[in-house]
């Protein structure tokens, strides 16, 4: 991640804290520019610890969206237990088949 691939802003940051925040600009937007990825830090007073935080968010973001997780090994399933699921599903059958109507032929 190099520093000509983010774009920084500056703005005021809104909620509580009144004249402390509405007169300066401590919020940071950080937009990185290949990937259109945007995080905001808006907690702190300074604007250099909210830079660093938005930053941290931005180096996680692009971790996760850079992350391929390890492909699943299909474990073996064990003779018993594959009688064990067709015994239950041919039990289930026999309740279905207990519910269909009886037609009588006229």
């Amino acid at each position: 991640m190099s520093p000509d691939d983010i774009e920084e802003t500056f703005y005021k940051s809104s909620g509580p804290g009144g004249q402390r925040k509405n007169k300066r600009e401590t919020a940071v937007r950080l937009r990185h520019i290949p990937t259109g990825i945007t995080v905001v830090a808006t907690e702190h007073r300074s604007q250099a610890k909210n830079r660093e935080l938005a930053m941290e968010r931005l180096a996680e973001k692009l971790e996760t969206l850079h992350h391929r997780p390890r492909p699943r090994i299909p474990t073996h399933i064990p003779r018993q237990a594959k009688t064990r699921m067709l015994e239950s599903k041919r039990q289930r059958g026999k309740l279905k088949s207990l519910r269909t109507k009886i037609h009588l032929e006229e």
